[in-house]
């Protein structure tokens, strides 16, 4: 299956081209027309309308939807993927009946134009703006905010027009078939997941906020505490002994579990294995253990109609749940980063998981070796004890 870079597709969201964005390379995914905002055309709203033929949207920003003061169709969004639906729009000049190609297309242009008010625009209409997450596709991986991501990438004002394919009995195209649809009208297609990838390759977006020296048992660590803008959250870099960037340095990430690394749960191995890393580390002179902070992960107050429990990683209903690929994606974008501003290019990593070593490498982390972390079965350890 051909997928196109972001790199080329970037190209052609600038050049005012359509491109079909996909979640990932599944072949069960679904897939959106795409094209900035400002770009458009009565002609490609009539492609979209007839070749398409799913809901024409138009992504925005919060920002922007609030200076227009458009509204959020519900306060309580309870659709499946989330969408952020707003009230629909119309443009109050220079439109007819409001649904023809033109109209819409001038109802979408006059969204974007920096004069306009929020009185320029009728509600309801028939352009429906979707509002887009703050953070785009790190913070929500959905065409949404891809069509925003790109349009800003592109150095254009940050909203996209977005349009579903169906196949011509009406049920959805997927992948292969969205393949088929972009060689017949010469569009290129590419995912929301490399997307993700490309902007944490691209854009630095870690900082260090606080350090301090950690005396542990294992020996002393320096602390480096550094704050995500994406997300807020705080993740920890523990570094042992003097880093030689020019020489290939011993690496654990590690993701934060609450029950695991300070409750001592025996439903996981985290605390041993970061114990067992920290202690690798302090005996091979110097290294970096990555502590991951994660929100949920660890612990988890679940609520809902009939009942109201903790959860925890290592129940079957939470693992590999609520830590979605998705997250994952973004964590070893965020590590990969962090690695960076220590200057450590090559690395031996401390892993049980070689999918972690392929997901580094795609930041630009070299990965030359993987040295698994041997450790006894908690549970069963437990059961006999």
């Amino acid at each position: 299956m051909y997928f196109s870079t972001i790199e080329e597709a970037i190209e052609d969201i600038k050049a005012g081209k359509m491109i079909i964005v996909v979640d990932d390379e599944d072949r069960e995914n679904e897939g959106d027309l795409t094209i900035a905002a400002e770009k458009v055309t009565p002609e490609a709203i009539n492609f979209m309308a007839r070749h398409g033929r799913g809901l024409i949207c138009l992504s925005m920003t919060g920002e922007r939807l609030d200076e227009l003061q458009v509204p959020l169709m519900v306060n309580d969004n309870s659709s499946t993927y989330g969408t952020a639906f707003c009230v629909s729009i119309e443009a109050r000049h220079k439109v007819s009946t409001g649904i023809s190609a033109a109209d819409r297309a001038h109802t979408i242009l006059t969204a974007l134009d920096p004069n306009t008010r929020s009185h320029d625009l009728v509600r309801p209409g028939h352009v429906f703006p979707l509002r887009a997450r703050k953070g785009g596709v790190l913070i929500r991986a959905g065409q949404t905010e891809a069509a925003v991501d790109l349009a800003r990438i592109a150095k254009l004002k940050p909203a996209g027009v977005i349009c579903e394919v169906m196949n011509d009995d009406g049920t959805m195209a997927r992948v292969q078939e969205l393949h088929e649809f972009a060689k017949k009208h010469g569009l290129r297609m590419i995912t929301v997941a490399d997307l993700i990838k490309y902007r944490l390759r691209t854009e630095f977006f870690v900082h260090l906020v606080a350090e301090a020296d950690l005396p542990t048992s294992f020996g002393p660590f320096r602390m480096m505490a550094f704050e995500c803008e994406i997300d807020n959250e705080t993740h920890v870099a523990l570094v042992y002994g003097k880093i030689d960037p020019e020489k290939p340095v011993l690496v654990r990430v590690h993701s934060h579990c609450l029950t695991g690394d300070v409750l001592s749960s025996v439903q996981c191995q985290c605390r041993v294995q970061m114990e067992k890393s920290m202690e690798l580390i302090a005996r091979e002179g110097s290294g970096v253990l990555l502590y991951m902070h994660q929100t949920g992960r660890g612990f988890e107050l679940q609520k809902g109609d009939r009942c109201n429990r903790i959860a925890y990683h290592g129940m079957k209903e939470i693992d590999g749940e609520a830590y979605s690929m998705k997250r994952a994606q973004r964590d070893y974008g965020t590590g990969a980063q962090i690695l960076l501003r220590l200057n450590l290019k090559t690395i031996r990593i401390l892993t049980n998981h070689p999918r972690k070593i392929v997901a580094l490498e795609g930041y630009g982390i070299r990965v030359i070796e993987q040295i698994p972390i041997e450790i006894p079965d908690p549970v069963a350890n437990a059961r006999s004890s």
